[in-house]
Protein backbone atom coordinates (compact mmCIF):
# COMPACT_ATOMS: atom_id res chain seq x y z
CA UNK A 1 0.00 0.00 0.00
CA UNK A 2 1.76 3.49 -0.75
CA UNK A 3 1.79 6.18 1.87
CA UNK A 4 0.59 8.78 -0.78
CA UNK A 5 -1.24 7.55 -3.99
CA UNK A 6 -2.71 10.29 -6.27
CA UNK A 7 -5.09 8.89 -9.04
CA UNK A 8 -5.58 10.62 -11.63
CA UNK A 9 -6.26 13.89 -9.87
CA UNK A 10 -7.22 17.35 -11.91
CA UNK A 11 -8.68 20.84 -10.57
CA UNK A 12 -10.62 23.31 -12.61
CA UNK A 13 -11.34 26.88 -11.84
CA UNK A 14 -13.63 29.28 -13.92
CA UNK A 15 -15.82 26.65 -15.28
CA UNK A 16 -13.21 24.66 -16.31
CA UNK A 17 -10.81 27.83 -18.46
CA UNK A 18 -8.05 27.22 -16.25
CA UNK A 19 -6.66 23.87 -15.38
CA UNK A 20 -4.69 24.06 -12.07
CA UNK A 21 -4.04 20.39 -11.90
CA UNK A 22 -4.49 18.22 -15.25
CA UNK A 23 -4.67 14.16 -14.63
CA UNK A 24 -1.85 14.02 -11.73
CA UNK A 25 -1.42 10.34 -11.24
CA UNK A 26 1.79 9.23 -9.20
CA UNK A 27 2.40 6.92 -5.80
CA UNK A 28 4.78 7.47 -2.68
CA UNK A 29 5.49 4.40 -1.43
CA UNK A 30 6.09 3.85 2.52
CA UNK A 31 9.24 5.33 4.29
CA UNK A 32 10.06 7.38 1.09
CA UNK A 33 11.59 10.95 0.92
CA UNK A 34 10.12 12.19 -2.32
CA UNK A 35 10.96 15.10 -3.88
CA UNK A 36 7.68 17.69 -5.85
CA UNK A 37 9.59 20.33 -7.83
CA UNK A 38 7.97 22.69 -10.18
CA UNK A 39 7.94 26.33 -11.53
CA UNK A 40 5.50 28.88 -9.62
CA UNK A 41 2.06 28.52 -10.69
CA UNK A 42 2.70 24.61 -11.70
CA UNK A 43 0.37 22.93 -9.27
CA UNK A 44 2.35 22.08 -6.21
CA UNK A 45 0.31 23.60 -3.47
CA UNK A 46 -3.06 23.16 -5.24
CA UNK A 47 -2.17 19.49 -5.24
CA UNK A 48 -1.05 19.88 -1.64
CA UNK A 49 -4.30 21.60 -0.55
CA UNK A 50 -6.50 18.65 -2.04
CA UNK A 51 -4.09 16.11 -0.34
CA UNK A 52 -4.86 17.91 3.31
CA UNK A 53 -8.59 18.56 2.66
CA UNK A 54 -8.25 22.13 1.74
CA UNK A 55 -9.26 21.95 -1.26
CA UNK A 56 -11.55 19.90 -3.14
CA UNK A 57 -10.47 17.91 -6.71
CA UNK A 58 -12.53 18.19 -9.31
CA UNK A 59 -11.79 14.51 -10.86
CA UNK A 60 -9.90 11.75 -9.27
CA UNK A 61 -8.62 10.62 -5.82
CA UNK A 62 -6.36 11.09 -2.97
CA UNK A 63 -5.31 8.27 -0.68
CA UNK A 64 -3.29 8.68 3.11
CA UNK A 65 -2.30 4.88 3.84
CA UNK A 66 -5.46 3.81 2.08
CA UNK A 67 -7.87 6.61 3.41
CA UNK A 68 -9.64 8.84 0.60
CA UNK A 69 -8.82 12.19 1.42
CA UNK A 70 -12.66 13.14 0.84
CA UNK A 71 -15.02 9.72 2.02
CA UNK A 72 -12.65 8.38 4.58
CA UNK A 73 -11.19 12.39 5.73
CA UNK A 74 -10.57 11.75 9.52
CA UNK A 75 -8.46 8.83 9.25
CA UNK A 76 -6.77 10.18 6.31
CA UNK A 77 -5.35 13.86 8.43
CA UNK A 78 -4.66 11.78 11.24
CA UNK A 79 -1.98 10.04 9.34
CA UNK A 80 -1.07 13.77 7.59
CA UNK A 81 1.81 16.36 9.46
CA UNK A 82 1.74 19.22 7.10
CA UNK A 83 3.77 22.13 7.26
CA UNK A 84 2.09 24.78 5.64
CA UNK A 85 4.43 27.49 3.45
CA UNK A 86 1.65 30.30 5.41
CA UNK A 87 3.56 31.39 8.90
CA UNK A 88 0.31 30.93 10.99
CA UNK A 89 -0.27 30.89 14.69
CA UNK A 90 -2.00 31.32 17.68
CA UNK A 91 -0.63 34.46 19.30
CA UNK A 92 -2.34 33.98 22.76
CA UNK A 93 -0.46 30.94 23.78
CA UNK A 94 3.27 30.08 24.29
CA UNK A 95 5.68 27.34 22.12
CA UNK A 96 4.77 24.74 24.83
CA UNK A 97 1.10 25.21 24.67
CA UNK A 98 1.05 25.87 21.14
CA UNK A 99 2.18 21.90 21.00
CA UNK A 100 -0.04 20.78 23.82
CA UNK A 101 -3.40 22.07 22.11
CA UNK A 102 -2.51 20.50 18.62
CA UNK A 103 -1.69 17.44 19.91
CA UNK A 104 -5.31 17.80 21.54
CA UNK A 105 -6.56 17.86 18.02
CA UNK A 106 -5.56 14.73 17.34
CA UNK A 107 -6.43 13.02 20.63
CA UNK A 108 -2.95 12.95 21.83
CA UNK A 109 -2.54 13.79 25.67
CA UNK A 110 0.25 13.15 28.08
CA UNK A 111 2.95 13.71 25.31
CA UNK A 112 4.92 16.51 27.00
CA UNK A 113 7.93 13.67 26.63
CA UNK A 114 7.97 13.54 22.84
CA UNK A 115 7.48 17.82 22.89
CA UNK A 116 10.38 18.16 24.94
CA UNK A 117 12.54 16.08 22.01
CA UNK A 118 10.55 18.04 19.62
CA UNK A 119 11.89 21.21 20.85
CA UNK A 120 15.18 20.35 21.29
CA UNK A 121 15.64 18.72 18.01
CA UNK A 122 14.28 21.94 16.10
CA UNK A 123 16.08 24.26 18.39
CA UNK A 124 13.33 25.74 20.47
CA UNK A 125 14.30 24.31 23.70
CA UNK A 126 14.91 28.19 25.88
CA UNK A 127 11.63 29.12 23.82
CA UNK A 128 9.33 27.00 25.59
CA UNK A 129 7.78 29.22 27.74
CA UNK A 130 8.13 32.58 25.16
CA UNK A 131 4.36 33.60 23.85
CA UNK A 132 4.52 33.14 19.91
CA UNK A 133 4.69 37.07 19.15
CA UNK A 134 7.56 37.26 20.81
CA UNK A 135 9.43 34.53 17.82
CA UNK A 136 11.42 35.59 15.13
CA UNK A 137 9.60 34.31 11.78
CA UNK A 138 12.59 31.33 11.66
CA UNK A 139 11.60 30.68 14.95
CA UNK A 140 7.89 30.29 13.82
CA UNK A 141 8.44 28.43 11.28
CA UNK A 142 10.35 26.28 13.74
CA UNK A 143 7.32 25.57 15.60
CA UNK A 144 5.09 25.35 12.62
CA UNK A 145 7.31 22.22 11.75
CA UNK A 146 6.99 20.89 15.20
CA UNK A 147 3.44 21.54 15.10
CA UNK A 148 2.96 18.75 12.36
CA UNK A 149 4.62 16.51 14.03
CA UNK A 150 3.54 16.38 17.77
CA UNK A 151 0.69 13.53 16.94
CA UNK A 152 3.59 11.06 15.36
CA UNK A 153 1.95 11.74 12.06
CA UNK A 154 3.50 8.25 9.86
CA UNK A 155 3.46 11.12 6.66
CA UNK A 156 5.15 14.54 6.62
CA UNK A 157 4.17 16.97 3.98
CA UNK A 158 6.64 19.93 3.97
CA UNK A 159 5.40 22.49 1.78
CA UNK A 160 8.85 24.93 1.40
CA UNK A 161 9.87 24.37 4.69
CA UNK A 162 13.04 26.64 4.29
CA UNK A 163 11.59 29.79 2.30
CA UNK A 164 13.38 32.75 3.94
CA UNK A 165 14.58 31.20 6.75
CA UNK A 166 18.52 31.07 7.96
CA UNK A 167 21.29 28.25 7.27
CA UNK A 168 21.23 27.06 11.04
CA UNK A 169 16.92 26.28 11.00
CA UNK A 170 17.82 24.37 7.49
CA UNK A 171 20.55 22.32 9.07
CA UNK A 172 18.66 21.43 11.92
CA UNK A 173 15.57 20.51 10.49
CA UNK A 174 17.16 18.44 7.92
CA UNK A 175 18.67 16.55 10.40
CA UNK A 176 15.44 15.56 12.39
CA UNK A 177 13.54 15.41 8.57
CA UNK A 178 16.05 12.75 7.77
CA UNK A 179 16.30 10.91 11.24
CA UNK A 180 12.19 10.45 11.11
CA UNK A 181 12.67 9.37 7.58
CA UNK A 182 14.94 6.63 8.77
CA UNK A 183 12.99 5.81 11.50
CA UNK A 184 10.36 4.77 8.75
CA UNK A 185 8.05 8.27 8.19
CA UNK A 186 7.18 9.04 4.39
CA UNK A 187 8.31 12.47 3.58
CA UNK A 188 6.89 14.92 0.80
CA UNK A 189 8.81 17.84 0.34
CA UNK A 190 8.24 20.86 -2.01
CA UNK A 191 11.20 23.53 -2.29
CA UNK A 192 12.58 26.03 -4.92
CA UNK A 193 15.89 24.86 -2.97
CA UNK A 194 17.05 22.49 -5.51
CA UNK A 195 20.34 21.50 -3.77
CA UNK A 196 18.20 20.36 -0.70
CA UNK A 197 16.05 18.11 -2.85
CA UNK A 198 19.27 16.48 -5.04
CA UNK A 199 20.47 15.48 -1.55
CA UNK A 200 17.47 14.71 0.48
CA UNK A 201 15.48 13.35 -1.96
CA UNK A 202 15.33 9.35 -3.36
CA UNK A 203 12.57 10.27 -5.82
CA UNK A 204 11.44 13.35 -7.47
CA UNK A 205 7.88 14.28 -9.64
CA UNK A 206 8.27 17.35 -11.92
CA UNK A 207 5.14 19.34 -12.31
CA UNK A 208 4.42 22.12 -15.30
CA UNK A 209 1.37 23.52 -15.97
CA UNK A 210 -0.65 21.57 -13.75
CA UNK A 211 0.95 18.10 -15.40
CA UNK A 212 3.69 15.49 -14.50
CA UNK A 213 6.41 16.21 -16.81
CA UNK A 214 8.84 13.89 -15.37
CA UNK A 215 9.16 11.21 -12.58
CA UNK A 216 12.05 9.44 -11.68
CA UNK A 217 14.62 8.73 -9.17
CA UNK A 218 17.01 11.27 -8.49
CA UNK A 219 20.11 9.20 -9.67
CA UNK A 220 18.74 8.09 -13.00
CA UNK A 221 17.40 12.28 -13.33
CA UNK A 222 21.09 13.16 -12.92
CA UNK A 223 22.56 10.39 -15.21
CA UNK A 224 19.97 10.89 -18.10
CA UNK A 225 21.28 14.22 -18.61
CA UNK A 226 24.16 13.87 -17.24
CA UNK A 227 26.67 17.06 -18.95
CA UNK A 228 29.68 18.59 -18.02
CA UNK A 229 28.97 21.96 -17.02
CA UNK A 230 31.39 25.03 -17.20
CA UNK A 231 30.89 27.71 -14.94
CA UNK A 232 32.95 30.72 -14.44
CA UNK A 233 32.74 34.09 -13.70
CA UNK A 234 32.65 37.54 -16.27
CA UNK A 235 32.16 41.16 -17.01
CA UNK A 236 31.93 41.14 -20.40
CA UNK A 237 29.58 40.76 -23.08
CA UNK A 238 29.58 36.82 -24.16
CA UNK A 239 29.87 36.12 -27.86
CA UNK A 240 26.07 35.88 -29.46
CA UNK A 241 27.04 32.14 -30.48
CA UNK A 242 27.38 31.08 -26.74
CA UNK A 243 24.43 33.69 -25.41
CA UNK A 244 21.64 31.28 -26.32
CA UNK A 245 23.29 28.41 -24.54
CA UNK A 246 24.02 30.52 -21.22
CA UNK A 247 22.41 30.78 -18.03
CA UNK A 248 23.55 33.97 -16.68
CA UNK A 249 23.20 34.99 -12.78
CA UNK A 250 24.98 38.24 -12.55
CA UNK A 251 28.48 37.43 -13.06
CA UNK A 252 28.25 33.99 -13.28
CA UNK A 253 27.98 31.77 -16.24
CA UNK A 254 27.19 28.38 -16.85
CA UNK A 255 27.44 26.73 -20.13
CA UNK A 256 26.92 23.05 -20.88
CA UNK A 257 29.00 20.91 -22.89
CA UNK A 258 28.44 17.31 -24.19
CA UNK A 259 32.66 16.06 -24.35
CA UNK A 260 35.58 17.92 -23.84
CA UNK A 261 36.02 18.77 -27.44
CA UNK A 262 32.86 20.60 -26.72
CA UNK A 263 34.77 22.48 -23.66
CA UNK A 264 37.73 23.39 -25.60
CA UNK A 265 35.25 24.84 -28.07
CA UNK A 266 33.75 26.92 -25.64
CA UNK A 267 37.10 28.20 -24.37
CA UNK A 268 38.54 29.00 -28.02
CA UNK A 269 35.35 31.03 -28.63
CA UNK A 270 35.72 33.09 -25.52
CA UNK A 271 39.51 33.87 -25.97
CA UNK A 272 39.07 34.76 -29.58
CA UNK A 273 36.40 36.79 -28.50
CA UNK A 274 38.72 38.68 -25.91
CA UNK A 275 36.16 37.90 -22.96
CA UNK A 276 38.38 37.69 -19.94
CA UNK A 277 36.43 35.25 -17.52
CA UNK A 278 38.23 34.19 -13.96
CA UNK A 279 37.28 31.54 -11.41
CA UNK A 280 36.56 29.07 -13.87
CA UNK A 281 35.17 25.44 -12.79
CA UNK A 282 33.92 22.24 -15.08
CA UNK A 283 31.88 20.34 -13.06
CA UNK A 284 28.94 17.68 -13.66
CA UNK A 285 25.13 19.07 -14.33
CA UNK A 286 23.37 19.22 -10.93
CA UNK A 287 19.51 18.72 -10.53
CA UNK A 288 19.18 22.60 -11.24
CA UNK A 289 20.75 22.10 -14.38
CA UNK A 290 18.31 19.10 -14.95
CA UNK A 291 15.22 20.80 -13.84
CA UNK A 292 15.96 24.13 -15.89
CA UNK A 293 16.50 21.98 -19.21
CA UNK A 294 13.48 19.96 -18.25
CA UNK A 295 11.68 22.88 -17.98
CA UNK A 296 12.92 24.52 -21.17
CA UNK A 297 11.60 21.23 -23.26
CA UNK A 298 8.09 21.51 -22.29
CA UNK A 299 8.41 25.40 -23.18
CA UNK A 300 9.60 24.23 -26.87
CA UNK A 301 6.97 21.59 -26.97
CA UNK A 302 4.05 23.66 -25.76
CA UNK A 303 5.21 26.39 -28.56
CA UNK A 304 5.51 23.57 -31.26
CA UNK A 305 1.81 22.30 -30.58
CA UNK A 306 0.73 26.37 -30.38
Amino acid sequence: MPAISFQNVSKSYSGGLVKALDGVSFDIAQGEFFGLLGPNGAGKTTLISILAGLAQASGGRVLVQGHDVVSDFAAARRALGIVPQELVFDPFFNVREALRFQGGYFGVHNNDAWIDELLHNLGLADKANANMRQLSGGMKRRVLVAQALVHRPPVIVLDEPTAGVDVELRQTLWQFIARLNREGHTVLLTTHYLEEAEALCGRIAMLKQGRVVALERTSELLKGRASTMLRFKTDAALPEVLAPQARITGRIVQIKAHDAAEVEAILGTLRAANCAIEDLEIGRADLEDVFLEIMHEEDKKKGVAA
